[in-house]
């Protein structure tokens, strides 16, 4: 009996999971803490501020050299469960020997938040806020922050594409562009997967927190992309959003990564040459190395 599209359960459940499509994520994820440690030791110490009064609510900045520089923000995925930032170390060498700062966000799981969405949601909101009142502190140029996620940050970064942003004390023009890899757009069929287990979806979380039915709140440029061998449902979904995009007549940009899964496509957020790094550095316009 099918429950979404031609999907039975266990298939839409199977959709929505991963290791079902990348066997080898354990591999990755142990790969990738050890390239976060290592860009850690060759770049100066980030500086960790607190964007809010939770014990989740902070930010760890990477610095560049470069003055008034454009700030690239990171929301990390995990399945919308409690995670950290701190593995995704390995993204930040890129953009800040570019010429730009690097900023990675941490968050509450929904462990945290009574299995609901909208308070996650909310705290990336506030944390893009507090990036642009503070940008000219640390040496960055408010009107160049830019914002990116994988996986479930990918579904975090399109709510916040969406969000109207005088609720929250900064112009609508706050992200000056957007990058948006393997994520979820639309949680109907999220909803009806085995992700509510975990995860309240009631009708307003739904109608909320799907990018793709609040097209019309997003004017920045937006990069999407997903991997060829990831779940068929993470590929339609960022086909469709692109679509919808295109066809509301807004600047977007869709990527495949060839023969990447879903973990393998998020490390080439660490590489100037990487599908994702390469496509970052565009829409930030620069240049491979910093110049003085």
């Amino acid at each position: 009996m099918s429950v979404f599209l031609d999907y039975d359960q266990a298939q839409l459940d199977a959709c929505y999971d991963q290791m079902v499509w990348a066997p080898n994520a354990e591999l990755m994820h142990r790969r990738q803490n050890a390239l976060s440690d290592e860009a850690r030791k060759r770049l100066p110490p980030a500086t960790r501020y607190a964007y809010g009064p939770g014990a989740m609510e902070h930010l760890d900045l990477f610095r560049t050299a470069r003055p008034n520089a454009p700030v690239f923000v990171f929301v990390h995925g995990g399945a919308w469960r409690a995670n950290s930032s701190e593995r995704y170390g390995f993204i930040t060498e890129t953009y800040v020997g570019a010429g730009g700062h690097c900023v990675l966000l941490d968050f509450d799981g929904v462990e945290n938040t009574g299995s609901r969405l909208p308070p996650i949601v909310d705290q990336i909101r506030r944390a893009v806020a507090w990036v642009y009142a503070n940008a000219a502190s640390f040496g960055g140029d408010p009107g160049r922050i830019h914002l990116a996620g994988h996986s479930s940050g990918a579904h975090l970064t399109g709510c916040t594409l969406i969000t109207k942003w005088s609720d929250y004390g900064v112009p609508d023009t706050v992200i000056a562009g957007a990058l948006c890899c393997s994520g979820m757009y639309e949680l109907t069929p999220v909803r009806l997967s085995a992700r509510s287990s975990y995860v309240h979806f009631d009708d307003e979380t739904v109608a909320a927190l799907s990018a793709i039915r609040h097209i019309d709140r997003i004017s920045m440029p937006i990069v999407l992309a997903y991997g060829t061998e990831e779940s068929p449902e993470f590929q339609r979904q960022t086909r469709e959003f692109a679509a919808a995009l295109e066809a509301a007549g807004r600047r977007v940009r869709l990527l495949v990564g060839t023969a990447y899964n879903h973990f393998e496509i998020a490390e080439t957020y660490g590489s100037p040459y990487g599908l994702l790094g390469r496509a970052a550095l565009e829409q930030m316009k620069l240049g491979i190395i910093a110049t003085s």
